[in-house]
């Protein structure tokens, strides 16, 4: 039972990654859109690249969503508006004008013909603006400019009534001081007035849901189609033009066809198609990893955080293609490539750029052109984004690459329509919204550091400042391992910038790689400012001891401050699992005859297992070597150096960190110009 937890326990790196690889694969193959495939590729103006094309089968030709919207705007023009009359105003308002007239008379010294010509006059009035309807003023303005038969509704009679029958607001008015002309010298007459101009109020709304109803059961009748095409008969020869109503045959026969492939019976076959190519495309990624980003392979985290991004690039696309197809460009795909170079590098940035664009292109419409537009914009962010501490540099590398949409896509729109004046504009506005996205790339690095816990240039710029925490606390308690802390970064920067690796991460490394010697700061040469050297109360053994245990303590504090496990890989391997050679040849010297255990004596390791970390190392024993020459020139500088890398390489502390011998030279030839520029001889001045 234990030996199989055992092995359960070894096994569960690739158990995780099985896993997330099944969870990735289904996760994505559920985002694609439910139908079949047509087998053909085409788009407007474009050559029929295929043979004579006959039709499989009896199929309806589809109208464009262009006529059928032209046909329902048509339908929209010419409908009716219909409207919905209060009949029980008319009472109410006649009632309510004689109870006031009423209570007006009481107190007017007018005859009783005086009296009833008023009423009369007011009661003709109100008849008069209720005959069509009085409508309501929310909606005057809507309807003014509508040359055009309405509908009113009068309890269950539906009559049609031109426009301008209606009265308003201000023709209401108009009618009350006409039919009074010639009363308002009395007082009594503007009394009038002011009553009916309160009480007549608009009767007439406009009825939404009755227009809405009809306008509804028209666009049922809209048919959609115009036409109908046999089976066997020919739609398309090869090398025609794909345009017109050859275009729209097609665009039928490739909506049908994937209707016709998209049955119940065959779900299961085509899912599982589905399911296959998006396998492969991850097992791609996966075997890359395997074989050229080992050290990523086999760190979970990492793998879960490539595959969180692919996934997540292809939800978002997949969720801006869903609200509408016409916005497809505004998903900034080059974020991917940006965070990954980022964190990793660029060949992984791309590689992982492409396979996600290829699996995309199952979604999208007119897939050529959306995957070799992505590809060569994933290329150039891959070539010009670098340095991301420096803002400048994203701006400009977002500016290129915005440029790089845009010329692609005026390409692409020129071949369609054969010259440059049917191009949308409508795309370059959504390449500029795309660009803008990209700068998201920022903010998502910093989230991404904070929850997978890794480290970008940005972070490193950061840990490189000298005023942090334990910088500072590393020159105070030994400033002299301080001092030679930064000859090595400046080296190793120098080194990395000449032979193209990371400059940024080797100088942050070097930076840290000797903290453990805070523990013993007085152990160590370069910190004896008294001339007393403690090793000589020392054993041999003990004084090995001391040395190899500040890579042990370096990383127990580097670990209490939380630096990142990129820094640590550092201070691990900056002496690989060499010896302490002085201490060795003095213990066998102590010892004649007598077999040493040179463990005792030995880093112990990792040897290093990238550029940076070997570069690191070269620049390390170079610096400290150089200290030892008493009359520095250009020959012993020189010899000292390639004595001291060839013990390295012929120690195989290289073997693991992919770095090539014409990289070695190159570095060499770095560390010997600049320790030379270093011990360089001044002019001995009079004094």
């Amino acid at each position: 039972m234990s030996n199989f937890v055992n092995k359960l326990y070894q096994k569960n790196t690739i158990i995780y990654k099985v896993i997330l690889f099944l969870i990735t694969t289904l996760a994505i193959v559920y985002l694609f859109p439910k139908g079949g495939q047509f087998k053909y590729d085409f788009s407007n103006s474009q050559l029929w690249k295929y043979d004579n094309l006959y039709a499989p089968f009896d199929f309806a030709i589809q109208k464009s969503e262009a006529e059928i919207k032209n046909e329902k705007a048509q339908i929209v023009a010419n409908s009716k508006l219909y409207f919905i009359a209060d009949n029980t105003m008319v009472v109410n308002v006649k009632n309510t004008f004689k109870k006031r007239m009423a209570a007006l008379f009481l107190n007017a010294s007018l005859s009783l013909d005086e009296k009833n010509v008023f009423q009369e006059i007011g009661l003709t009035t109100i008849d008069k603006v209720y005959e069509f309807g009085f409508l309501e003023a929310s909606i005057q303005e809507k309807l003014e400019d509508k040359e055009v038969l309405v509908a009113i509704r009068k309890k269950n009679v539906v009559q049609d009534i031109p426009f301008k029958n209606f009265y308003m607001s201000s023709t209401v008015l108009k009618v009350i001081t006409a039919d009074l002309e010639g009363h308002f010298a009395n007082y009594t007459s503007a009394q009038v007035f002011n009553v009916l101009s309160e009480l007549i109020k608009p009767n007439v709304s406009y009825d939404a849901v009755f227009t809405n109803k009809v306008l509804a059961n028209e666009y049922k009748n809209i048919s959609y189609t115009k036409g109908k095409v046999s089976s066997g008969g020919l739609i398309i020869l090869k090398g025609d033009i794909v345009e017109g109503k050859k275009l729209a045959i097609l665009n039928s026969l490739k909506s049908e066809s994937e209707s016709k492939v998209w049955t119940e019976s065959s779900y299961n076959w085509i899912i599982l198609g589905y399911s296959i190519l998006v396998s492969l495309a991850l097992l791609m990624l996966l075997l890359f990893l395997k074989k050229y980003r080992v050290e990523i392979y086999e760190n979970n985290n990492k793998v879960t955080f490539i595959f969180f991004n692919v996934f997540s690039m292809i939800f978002i696309q997949t969720l801006v293609i869903n609200y509408n197809s016409d916005y497809l460009y505004v998903v900034p795909l080059s974020v991917l490539p940006i965070v990954l170079k980022a964190f990793f590098d660029a060949r992984l940035g791309l590689f992982t750029h492409v396979l996600t664009v290829l699996l995309l292109g199952y979604i999208v419409p007119d897939s050529f052109e959306f995957i070799y537009l992505h590809i060569i914009a994933g290329m150039v962010t891959i070539l010009t984004v670098s340095e991301l501490y420096k803002r400048a540099n994203l701006f400009i590398s977002v500016a290129q690459i915005t440029g790089i949409y845009m010329l692609t896509y005026l390409a692409f729109s020129i071949i369609k329509e054969g010259n440059a004046g049917q191009i949308n504009l409508q795309y370059f506005i959504l390449f500029a919204l795309n660009g803008l996205l990209s700068f998201l790339s920022i903010i998502l690095i910093y989230i991404y550091e904070k929850v997978f816990g890794l480290v970008s240039d940005v972070t490193l710029l950061e840990l490189s400042n000298t005023n942090t925490k334990l910088l500072r606390e590393l020159n105070e308690k030994a400033p002299g391992t301080f001092q030679h802390s930064m000859q090595v970064a400046n080296l190793a920067e120098a080194a990395a910038n000449e032979i193209g690796a990371n400059s940024m991460l080797v100088r942050t490394g070097a930076l840290y790689h000797d903290i453990g010697k805070m523990m013993n700061p007085m152990y160590f040469t370069e910190n004896q400012t008294t001339g007393v050297n403690p090793h000589h109360d020392l054993s041999p053994r003990d004084s090995a001891k001391i040395i190899v245990d500040h890579v042990i303590k370096g990383v127990e504090i580097a670990k209490k401050y939380k630096l990142p496990d990129r820094i640590i890989d550092f201070i691990r391997t900056h002496h690989g699992t060499s010896t302490t050679y002085y201490f060795l040849i003095k213990e066998r010297e102590m010892n004649p005859g007598i077999e040493v255990d040179i463990k005792k004596f030995q880093y112990h390791g990792p040897n290093p297992f990238s550029k940076e970390t070997a570069i690191l190392m070269m620049c390390d024993a170079a610096e400290a070597a150089s200290k030892s020459l008493k009359t520095p020139s250009a020959q012993s500088i020189s010899a000292l150096i390639d004595k001291i890398i060839e013990k390295q390489m012929a120690d195989n502390q290289f073997l693991n960190s992919d770095i090539t011998f014409k990289e070695i030279e190159t570095i060499k030839k770095v560390i010997k110009k600049k320790l030379l520029n270093m011990y360089h001889l001044r002019v001995e001045y009079p004094e």
